[in-house]
């Protein structure tokens, strides 16, 4: 179990200091550490990402440097999204789902790779349908994988809501608290369903150690290069997607 608060650490490490991807390596941690069934694992994850991200986000409220607007046209549609996410999951093999999260893997490590949106996001215009069209999409996606899609909500904040970085780092914080918890709570109603129950203490532990994380990440962030690291976890996101995927597809078709 002490490697699993470890992992619980690095993953408040990891938010800490990258300002997001920390929750992609939740429910990696929670199957391979913790021995949790994918699918609770998944549901779990979702609980821990709200917790942390919501105390991540309350900085950020407190500064004025949280975009309501945006909160409303992109995590509107993400609750929505995620608890159709979260109920859909029912009718998937939990092989399937880990195979998507990997895919979701690359897919974070192709955003970390490439170069960081700037912070000239007011020049741009405000495509709010685009906005509400991306929340869904990615709201759907924290339902069926449980992650919180840092990774892709703040280059939309950026790109689409014209929000400077700053705005859009604590707007897409506080989105992902809003539209995690919608999926945690109908992933409740799906586990019992099946014959599941979630285990809170591992919950709020795992959270707990993870927002203690995410405070000294963000302290050790500011003195360290933000590519560099990118670059660097990019790669190992690479490395664990291939292996993950490659078990469940195995899996899937053996």
């Amino acid at each position: 179990m002490y490697a699993a608060w470890l992992g619980a650490l690095l993953v408040g490490l990891v938010l800490g200091l990258l300002g997001s991807g920390g929750s992609i390596l939740t429910v990696p941690v929670l199957v391979y550490l913790v021995g949790e069934p994918h699918k609770l694992a998944i549901a779990e994850s979702l609980g821990i990402v709200t917790l942390i991200s919501f105390v991540g986000a309350l900085p950020f409220v407190y500064r004025g440097q949280v975009s309501w607007r945006n909160v409303g046209w992109f995590g509107g549609p993400g609750i929505v999204g995620a608890y159709l996410g979260a109920y859909l999951s029912q009718f998937m093999p939990g092989e399937l789902q880990l195979a998507l999260f990997a895919g979701v893997m690359l897919l974070a490590a192709v955003m970390m790779f490439r170069r960081t949106a700037s912070d000239s996001g007011q020049d741009h215009a405000r495509l709010y349908w685009k906005v509400m069209l991306d929340g869904f999409g990615v709201g759907l996606l924290t339902g069926v994988v449980g992650v919180g899609g840092g990774f892709l909500i703040v280059p939309a904040l950026v790109l689409l809501g014209g929000l400077p970085m700053h705005l859009a780092i604590g707007t897409s914080l506080f989105i992902i608290s809003v539209k995690s918890i919608s999926g945690f709570v109908k992933y409740i109603d799906v586990l019992g369903q099946a014959g599941f129950s979630i285990h809170w203490d591992l919950v709020l532990i795992f959270s707990a150690i993870g927002i203690v994380g995410s405070f000294i990440g963000g302290k050790v962030g500011s003195h360290v290069p933000q590519e560099r690291l990118k670059r660097g976890f990019a790669a190992f996101l690479v490395l664990m997607g291939v292996v993950i995927l490659w078990q469940n597809v195995t899996a899937l078709v053996g």
